[in-house]
């Protein structure tokens, strides 16, 4: 199947998912306070990240440029890779169009949310564009341990869950001679 049509079919449903969700949360005014949904396990909680996972970068006058060019450098690393079969069988195959989604997802959010923050309205363009945050307002804590894992969204589920694709399809890569035969069977 090409990039193309998994894009189509796995991206863009959980890129507007994502969308969808954060836009909910930001237009809603949910605070930035927990609302309860699951008393002790799932809270929902409206925080604005300028870092990536874990907060990391979080407050810094670096982050928001750093994380804003990487995101597309790691598109292209992603269509590269493809295009080389890095993406190995069925999980491989399913983890592109998951990391595309969560890449675009919390792009998107860097390049616009800042924009909409009424404290720099009057801000000149680059300040906002230094602004931009993703929204994440999942907030789980893991039972039996206590531990609150920190605030997420849609994208950052997609890259985890990606990840973990791509971590399990390695353990199914075809021996070199299964390849080879494969390729000989291709060129016969």
């Amino acid at each position: 199947m090409s990039l193309l049509k998994l894009v189509l079919v796995i991206s863009l449903p959980l890129y507007v998912l994502d969308q969808i969700t954060k836009w909910w949360i930001v237009l809603t005014k949910v605070k930035h306070e927990p609302h309860v949904v699951i008393e002790g396990f799932f809270n929902i909680t409206r925080v604005h990240n300028q870092g990536v996972a874990f907060g990391l970068g979080n407050g810094t006058n670096w982050a928001p440029l750093v994380f804003l060019l990487i995101l597309p450098i790691a598109l292209c690393m992603i269509i590269a890779l493809w295009k080389h079969d890095f993406f190995p069988g069925k999980l491989g195959m399913i983890s592109a169009p998951l990391l595309i989604s969560g890449i675009v997802g919390n792009l998107t959010d860097r390049l616009f949310q800042g924009f909409w923050l009424p404290e720099y309205a009057d801000a000149p363009f680059f300040e906002r564009l230094m602004k931009g945050y993703v929204v994440d307002f999942l907030d789980v804590t893991i039972p039996f341990i206590n531990y609150r894992w920190p605030t997420f969204n849609v994208a950052d589920s997609c890259i985890v869950v990606a990840a973990c694709c791509l971590f399990l399809s390695s353990f199914n890569q075809p021996s070199e001679k299964e390849s080879d035969e494969k390729s000989e069977t291709e060129n016969a």
